[in-house]
């Protein structure tokens, strides 16, 4: 049940018709792991406790920098040199105090990753490195749970929906391979702060709608965004039957 100061807080986002007291309540019973509370994860951190995601679980073993506050909203001048875990949690207790938050607060290995992947009903991969990504992926692909992934650099950023329940859903390793060696990261290549607040905002999008059970989520594609045109262009995305992680997950 919801209670009256949570049907209050909730109300205008219980108003929309696709989401109703119902929606609002698989909300309160969802969990969510965020991994990465940088420039994608505080947007889509921030978003989900507002909204009333019941139970995040938050995962970043780094501490705040001065050259992250440009766009990782999240943190603040006061919170660098803290845990982004702690300066996180502060900041959504602050929002919603009525959620529950579970913080992860140094790197995962294999094992810690597929507990944590386990213990929740989607991720969200806020990362900034290919080989975290395909971790992530990996995981999720054998723990059966829906993945929402977004990127950005420069003014470029990209987004898509990973739902390994589904019989043709493609995971990231359909998408992207083994990735690229010379592959960059926003410390080398920089990015604008808006653009990662829009792909952090979609993300968090897709994930209260997978998680209400509303909307056509991006499964099966890609969006791309280019901020310097202010442009959004749309892949369509099929499963590898061949993919070395998901290949076989179907039978």
């Amino acid at each position: 049940m919801l209670s009256d100061d949570e049907l209050l807080r909730y109300s205008r986002q219980i108003l929309v018709q696709q989401i109703d007291v119902e929606g609002q309540l698989r909300l309160k019973q969802s969990r969510a792991l965020i991994i990465g509370l940088g420039g994608l994860g505080s947007p889509v951190a921030l978003y989900l406790a507002a909204a009333g995601v019941g139970e995040l679980h938050l995962a970043d073993f780094d501490t705040v920098d001065l050259t992250n506050l440009q766009r990782q909203i999240a943190h603040d001048t006061q919170s660098i040199g803290q845990s982004k875990v702690d300066s996180a949690m502060a900041r959504l207790a602050a929002i919603n105090p009525q959620i529950h938050l579970r913080a992860h607060r140094s790197a995962l290995d294999a094992d810690s990753l597929a507990a944590a992947v386990a213990a929740v009903d989607l991720v969200l991969d806020c990362s900034d490195n290919f080989a975290t990504r395909e971790a992530v992926n990996a995981a999720c692909v054998a723990e059966g749970k829906p993945l929402v992934s977004g990127a950005a650099i420069r003014l470029e950023g990209q987004l898509s929906v990973f739902d390994p329940r589904r019989a043709d859903s493609p995971c990231y390793h359909c998408l992207y391979g083994h990735g690229s060696e010379a592959e960059l990261t926003c410390s080398e290549a920089g990015v604008v702060g808006p653009l990662v607040g829009l792909v952090g905002s979609l993300q968090a999008l897709e994930a209260l709608k997978l998680l209400a059970g509303f909307g056509e989520p991006l499964v099966g594609r890609l969006l791309l965004v280019d901020a310097l045109g202010s442009r959004f262009r749309e892949l369509r995305v099929k499963r590898d039957p061949a993919c070395s992680v998901c290949g076989s997950a179907h039978g």
